[in-house]
């Protein structure tokens, strides 16, 4: 079993920036791919960012240019550095680890863009 803890979210004002972590623990093998989805109030979740071991990053449109994903192999973390945040941005942030067929997921962090 793997375990996601996400840390790092908050109330921030518009232009504002947050940096959000997830660290995994448990039987966890390489390659896999780590991300962050958000889900807003009343609409489905959504990527925003992916990982792979090697460091290959895919964004979602919404987010290119404004956040980044890092992370860090030998600490099994995750990292999304969140900048010039709007408040389209307010989500539930949730980390994400998968291998093959199999995905695993943390219980969220409440991001609120806001002033």
């Amino acid at each position: 079993q793997v375990q996601l803890v996400e840390s790092g979210g908050g109330l921030v004002q518009p232009g504002g920036s947050l940096r959000l972590s997830c660290a995994a623990s448990g039987s966890i093998f390489s390659p896999n791919v780590m991300g962050w989805y958000r889900q807003a109030p009343g609409k489905e979740r959504e990527l925003v960012a992916d990982i792979t071991s090697a460091g290959t990053t895919i964004y979602a449109d919404s987010v290119k240019g404004r956040f980044a994903i890092s992370r860090d192999n030998a600490k099994n973390t995750v990292y999304l550095q969140m900048n010039s945040l709007k408040p389209e941005d307010t989500a539930v942030y949730y980390c994400k680890l998968a291998r093959f067929a199999i995905t695993y997921w943390g219980k969220g962090t409440l991001v609120t863009v806001s002033s």
